[in-house]
């Protein structure tokens, strides 16, 4: 009885750190809802990354209703999954912007999806909280388009900054041939040859590909220092199967794109000794005390836990930041999208699952590469690095 006292105790607390509950909690909100599209990835292959996208904004949408909404108004998120494809975000986003009640969409989960419907958004001036990865998506700056998973750019420099602690200067570099994959390409060509890597050899696969033999082989050839693969489970999984099958022993490093539980799952053992940048989440009990996003990473990762049974992930995070940063727009300028455009550009300090969030109006991610931690997975868990 007591133990179940306890952990009570801890859930209201966690929620209380996320700033979900206030003193007005069980007033139920009585005004018009105000409306939030969503695009997310959840059936198909990244559904592993757009479900607990999805139920993280169910979560916190359940927890702001519950304390009154935004102002008496409840929140409400109409939903569609865009399977990963960009012509089916496209069609989603036409629905929403042809209703007038939706003040901003969050989503998409990829950054294609995100790139098909960037420009339909900012020409309607709607604002779009994308959660995909590509600086392409912030760069050049459309007004209306923000972004909160940290950039392939920031990801690019965090291996950087790997390679040369463990002086590797010549790597061999594969990438998934989609939107995301060919993003974090431009962005290690242009990085790293400025830092004085070489990339001996450069190749890429299709997202449906299940066999990689013959351009690790190719790779193999070139005899790289290491092997940098880029793209979303299941690809990399793949990869690192396949590059362990070939007895390279190289060390293999990777991109935020894989950091949930499924690449662990799909790669077995083959995921051993893997490292890659990673939002602060999945170590979140292993960060400093003074790191100012500490309490909000063990906050969400219990709330989620509450709620489904398992701990929360990077992704479902941008989600979480993208959410929270539209509802703070929206309570502090109203139900105006111009002006939630304007309070999300202004926002200075947000502490949120993916980072510390500065935005300017020639900065619409808002991150730098602090948001990451170096991850190494050993036996089958994540742990820090350097």
């Amino acid at each position: 009885m007591l133990a179940r006292r306890v952990w009570v105790v801890l859930v209201v607390v966690a929620l209380l750190m996320l700033g979900q509950i206030t003193v007005a909690a069980g007033k139920a909100a009585s005004k018009s809802p105000y409306i939030i599209g969503a695009i997310f990835s959840t059936s198909g292959d990244n559904a592993p990354l757009g479900v607990p996208e999805r139920d993280t904004v169910e979560m916190l949408v359940k927890q702001i209703n519950a304390s009154g909404g935004i102002k008496g108004h409840p929140v409400k998120v109409q939903f569609f999954d865009d399977a990963g494809k960009p012509d089916q975000a496209v069609q989603a986003c036409q629905e929403l912007l042809s209703d007038k009640n939706v003040l901003a969409i969050i989503g998409p989960t990829l950054t294609g999806p995100s790139l098909a419907i960037a420009n339909m958004c900012q020409s309607k001036g709607m604002p779009l909280v994308s959660c995909a990865a590509s600086i392409k998506i912030v760069q050049p700056i459309r007004s209306f388009v923000f972004k909160t998973a940290q950039t392939d750019s920031l990801a690019v420099a965090k291996l950087i900054d790997y390679c040369k602690t463990h002086k590797i200067k010549s790597v061999g570099f594969i990438n998934d041939s989609n939107a995301f994959g060919a993003s974090g390409r431009d962005q290690w060509d242009k990085l790293a040859a400025a830092a004085g890597i070489k990339t001996l050899d450069t190749e890429s696969f299709n997202t449906a590909d299940t066999d990689m033999t013959s351009q690790l082989t190719k790779i193999r050839a070139a005899k790289p220092q290491a092997v940098v693969c880029w793209g979303t489970n299941p690809g990399p999984s793949i990869v690192a199967r396949d590059m362990r099958r070939l007895g390279m022993k190289q060390p293999l490093l990777m991109s935020h794109g894989i950091a949930n539980a499924e690449f662990i799952r799909l790669s077995g053992n083959a995921a051993e000794g893997v490292v890659f940048p990673a939002g602060k989440l999945v170590v979140a009990s292993s960060i400093p005390a003074g790191d100012p996003q500490r309490k909000c990473l063990i906050a969400y990762t219990a709330a989620y836990q509450k709620a489904y049974g398992k701990p929360g992930n990077s992704f479902g995070g941008y989600a979480y930041d993208s959410l929270t940063l539209v509802t703070n727009a929206i309570k502090a300028v109203g139900p105006d999208r111009d002006k939630i455009r304007d309070r999300i550009e202004k926002t200075k300090g947000f502490v949120g699952v993916s980072g510390v969030f500065n935005f300017t109006s020639k900065e619409h991610n808002g991150l730098t590469k602090d948001a990451f931690a170096l991850v190494m997975i050993k036996k089958g868990k994540w742990v820090l690095t350097r």
